[in-house]
């Protein structure tokens, strides 16, 4: 069985981050999403060893600078709960090669709303862009429709369904 805990990152470049399109595995809850890079634990590692073994194993860059930006709890109906430890890193050094679980492309960051991502991940990816301090958020999902979300404990309130391309205005 898998680990309920996963990282995800963010590595920056040139105004860009580095984001996965889902497109290769089967079976995938982000199938055809575009996220970060990351990945569940494995027995006995650290979040930054996790961190840095999924990097190393998705893109071929050894990271050499992150930081550890918040956690992130998602619930979804038919999935088990996971507990995300999300990063980004803003140096790193080896060749980007090919990943076997999607597209590995860099995108400006401020052309990230255009693409297909997780509700909850615009308003985590916000509060990256304006670099708020550590925190922690709740998003729960029904499929891709996200029910709700929390920001260290207090209730979100959400844009109705289909709004979420600017989330300025919600945190």
């Amino acid at each position: 069985m898998k680990s309920p805990l996963t990282t995800l990152c963010y590595i920056e470049k040139d105004g860009c981050y580095l984001m996965l399109h889902r497109v290769s595995k089967k079976n995938d809850v982000n199938k055809d999403k575009w996220i970060g890079v990351g990945g569940h634990f494995e027995e006995g590692e650290s979040p930054e060893e996790c961190l840095l073994r999924e990097a190393r194993e998705e893109t071929g860059l050894t990271l050499k600078s992150w930081r550890f930006r918040g956690i992130v709890t998602f619930l979804a109906e038919g999935w088990p709960t996971e507990y995300m430890c999300l990063y980004t890193a803003d140096e790193f050094s080896g060749e980007l090669k090919e990943c076997d679980e999607g597209t590995l492309e860099w995108v400006p960051k401020a052309e990230l709303p255009q693409l297909n991502l997780w509700e909850g991940d615009k308003l985590f990816l916000h509060l990256l862009a304006v670099d708020a301090p550590f925190f922690s958020m709740k998003l729960t999902y029904r499929g891709d429709e996200l029910l709700s979300a929390s920001l260290d404990g207090r209730e979100l309130t959400l844009p109705p369904e289909g709004e979420m391309g600017d989330t300025r205005g919600t945190l």
